[in-house]
């Protein structure tokens, strides 16, 4: 009978293409502040499974945080970038993330890391499409736990929670009722607009909406592969 004999050098080589496969296979993301966002996939779609809490550009350059009202309002009619925490408070940003105005998002320095872009209407239709459509697919990307009435069965793991907004005023509201991401499309008007198509949940319904948000409003961040 023919004994292979395993040795200690071949055991460790073993286990170290085993973590080389793990790792080559990860899709988690790392922004450049460091922050690690686990990822879900449908289809050719892979998507961030989390709200984006990045405080820079990929190029580096640091984005302006704007706490008070004044401040938030001030970047939205000036047309710089901007963020914020929900009611200004970094424990929401643990869970919530970062919430942006649209001129963060729009910035030519780029707010998604390198090799991941912001959604444009078309990525996000096509994510609904995929979970058949606007009456239910809100109910299939919804975390399970998050929502007070109608939760989620969170079937991609896009773990959609309700971070609320900030209005262009500056004043925060729905914190736990909805939750909205922006779109980087420019909607095609006859007269130039100031607002941008957001993707909306709300805690009372499994539906998906797409709403008109002002630049100047703060919104959840979700990146998309390139």
């Amino acid at each position: 009978m023919k004994v292979t004999r395993i040795t200690t050098g071949s055991v460790i080589c073993s286990l170290f293409l085993i973590m080389i496969s793990l790792t080559s296979n990860s899709q988690d993301l790392k922004d450049f502040d460091g922050n690690i966002y686990k990822t879900a996939k449908l289809g050719v779609q892979v998507w961030t499974a989390s709200n984006l809490n990045v405080s820079h550009f990929r190029n580096g350059d640091s984005i302006p945080e704007a706490k008070t009202p004044e401040e938030w309002a001030n970047a939205g009619k000036n047309g710089t970038p901007a963020w914020c925490y929900y009611d200004n408070d970094p424990i929401n940003g643990e869970k919530y993330g970062k919430l942006y105005n649209w001129y963060a998002i729009n910035d030519s320095r780029g707010l998604a890391p390198d090799g991941w872009h912001i959604p444009a209407n078309t990525d996000w239709t096509t994510l609904v499409k995929n979970l058949q459509g606007v009456d239910i697919a809100g109910i299939k990307l919804k975390s399970g736990s998050d929502w007070k009435h109608r939760k989620g069965t969170n079937k991609i793991g896009f773990t959609a929670i309700p971070g609320g907004c900030r209005e262009s005023d500056g004043k925060f509201r729905d914190l736990g009722m909805i939750g909205s991401w922006w779109s980087n499309s420019v909607p095609v008007d006859v007269k130039p607009s100031d607002k941008i198509i957001s993707f909306v949940l709300s805690d009372n319904t499994g539906q998906v909406k797409y709403l008109r948000s002002e630049k100047g409003a703060g919104l959840s961040v979700r990146c998309e592969k390139d």
